[in-house]
């Protein structure tokens, strides 16, 4: 049984990719699942694949269902055409559009097909991820979720100006009448 190792490229910066393998009998919908998992994207909204070329112009449609619109020839349907019928040269290429309001645009390349399936892994699967995946809805800080869990334990709402008038220990620091009479004494005296 061939594996199929495919690059997924966010379109709008080839340094942000993730690597899935996936088996040539299992379908573009389980693709079109890997994709969104790799990326942390949810499953609410239309998707389509585009047979590719060298050039990355879209040809035929492969969708997850057929949508109210005008289609050239009717479209594929994801969960009825394995991978393997798709894949026409060694360097296929597809392009994978998902959520049509937002239009998230990703390009796939076949880079290795291999014969030898790992007992330990279940296809599809993600086995190289490069970059920070963009947020689905909005903006995603480098710590996510875990910062609220972070600003709650430490209070970081709660920041003073830095300087304390007790030492360590509790002490008075002193910093007011003291040194105002140790600069009165040392005004009289001759060295």
């Amino acid at each position: 049984m061939a594996i199929l190792r495919f690059r997924i490229y966010l379109e709008e910066d080839e340094s942000v990719y993730r690597d899935v393998v996936i088996r040539h009998t299992q379908s573009f919908f389980e693709l079109h699942e890997a994709i969104l998992k790799a990326y942390e994207f949810d499953n609410k909204h239309k998707a389509t694949f585009y047979r590719s070329n060298d050039h990355w112009l879209r040809g035929r449609e492969i969708s997850v269902e057929k949508y109210d619109k005008e289609y050239k020839a009717p479209p594929l349907i994801m969960s009825e055409t394995t991978i393997a019928s798709e894949i026409k040269a060694p360097n296929q290429r597809f392009v994978y559009h998902y959520d049509f309001n937002k239009n998230w645009s990703f390009l796939i390349e076949l880079i290795n097909v291999s014969k030898e399936e790992n007992p330990k892994t279940i296809y599809p699967s993600t086995i190289r991820t490069e970059g920070i995946a963009p947020s689905q809805y909005g903006t995603k800080g480098l710590l996510g979720e875990k910062f609220a869990d972070i600003e709650e334990k430490y209070d970081l709402s709660a920041v003073g100006d830095g300087f304390a008038e007790k030492d360590e220990d509790g002490e008075d620091l002193g910093l007011g009448e003291e040194s105002a009479e140790a600069g009165e004494a040392g005004e009289g005296e001759e060295v």
